[in-house]
């Protein structure tokens, strides 16, 4: 029974050498620790015990090392000359003299050779756990491609062609897309962390890195470095911005990334599930750069205000005002973070037209209208009440932060004072 139990454990050790991807000096002295603790445990002291691993064999040999003496105090590391004779069948040694004794692995019993295999897993998979950690911890960022093992509710899990798992949270999804097993996928790697000493590797498909990613896959000269991507912002699923860069004047970053006929652009918009991509280019100068962020919108002019932390005056002409803000205010958030500061955009009406005499500032309404509701209006550059008639009950809701039936109630009072 030991010797099938000692058989077992020398064809464990030969699995986790053909199969483990570690280091052959570190396999050899994980397998050092294992037995020399185990030796520890049975024998009180491993100071007089050899363990030579061959891991190429897939062997491991023990020796118990005695000093020859005329009496025996301690029997784990004496013989007498008598005892060595005997078990070597050499007469040779003198007292004084050491002997080493090649030590059967059915000499730790059956539970020694058990608890030497469970040690040797434990340890394994441990040396495993910080292989797999240290690997994609140095790959955070960089994309990854593969096949959806599983899907469920709130992630789904990808096995790398290790057969490791990563995961794609729900909210690292793009709104609106499904996967079944077999997909294939491509994300970015967004963290590695140890849960309960595993590590849990969490992929990304809603990181504005992702979508930069893409574009140096899809885009050479980005890859060549001769088009830098400045800055990302998106709205995943929705709406994405992309600002670039040209290093050589040569070269149409916006043309480049979007390639004839989209091309390039085309296979990205898919990949994202039908987001829109904006590609803009770059200016160091903040108003070029404020009105090529709003585009489709055409800016009058721009007030940047007294300081980096002031809100950024927008000025455009009333029927231009719905396409700058966008649908559920998507352009101009997205304009706001691909500067750095937040955007309010006002209506500039020409002097004398009919629309602007015929206008009411909403400041009159406060007979009707509570104050606070009135400045939530001002906050999201309505002044007048034809400025709140021009946008979408849903958009005022979202963006002056009103309820639905707020706003039916004050869309009512306006129209109802033209009607007059």
């Amino acid at each position: 029974m030991q010797k099938e139990q000692a058989n077992t454990l020398i064809d464990a050790f030969k699995d986790f050498k053909e199969e483990k991807n570690i280091d052959r000096p570190v396999m050899m002295g994980v397998l050092k620790d294992v037995f020399l603790s185990q030796i520890a445990k049975t024998y009180g002291d491993s100071n007089n015990f050899d363990v030579i691993v061959n891991v190429d064999k897939g062997t491991c040999e023990i020796y118990q090392n005695f000093e020859i003496v005329e009496e025996v105090e301690d029997p784990n590391s004496q013989m007498t000359l008598e005892q060595v004779t005997a078990d070597s069948g050499d007469s040779d040694y003198e007292i004084g003299d050491s002997y080493s004794k090649k030590l059967p692995l059915s000499a730790f019993g059956r539970r020694g050779i058990l608890n030497i295999r469970q040690n040797l897993q434990g340890r394994i998979m441990d040396l495993e756990k910080a292989n797999l950690f240290k690997k994609y911890s140095e790959k955070v960022g960089e994309l990854f491609r593969g096949e959806v093992y599983q899907t469920w509710a709130k992630e789904i899990l990808i096995l790398d062609e290790d057969g490791n798992e990563l995961h794609i949270p729900k909210n690292e999804q793009i709104p609106g897309e499904r996967f079944k097993k077999n997909d294939e996928v491509r994300a970015i790697i967004k963290s590695v962390e140890l849960r309960n000493t595993t590590p849990y590797i969490t992929l990304s498909r809603t990181s504005e890195d992702f979508l930069e990613k893409l574009f140096e896959q899809e885009v050479p000269e980005i890859a060549d470095g001769l088009i830098t991507v400045k800055k990302v912002v998106r709205v995943p699923g929705e709406r994405a911005k992309v600002a670039v860069e040209s290093y050589d004047d040569r070269i149409d970053p916006i043309g480049a990334c979007i390639g004839v006929k989209g091309s390039r652009i085309s296979g990205i918009v898919r990949e994202l599930h039908n987001e829109n991509i904006d590609v803009i280019q770059w200016t160091s100068n903040p108003v070029l750069m404020i009105g090529r962020a709003l585009a489709p919108a055409k800016v009058s002019s721009v007030n940047l205000g007294q300081s980096a932390e002031d809100k950024v005056k927008v000025f455009m002409n009333p029927d231009e005002v719905s396409k700058g803000i966008g649908h559920g205010g998507v352009n101009i958030k997205l304009a706001g973070m691909l500067i750095g500061r937040e955007i309010e955009v006002w209506r500039e009406y020409a002097k004398g037209a009919d629309a602007e005499e015929d206008d009411v500032a909403i400041d009159d309404f406060n007979d009707v209208i509570d104050e606070w509701i009135i400045e939530k209006l001002k906050s999201i550059g309505c002044d007048t009440a034809r400025d709140v008639l021009a946008i979408s009950a849903e958009d005022i809701a979202k963006r002056a932060d009103l309820e639905d039936e707020t706003v039916a109630e004050i869309l009512s009072i306006f129209k109802a004072e033209f009607e007059d």
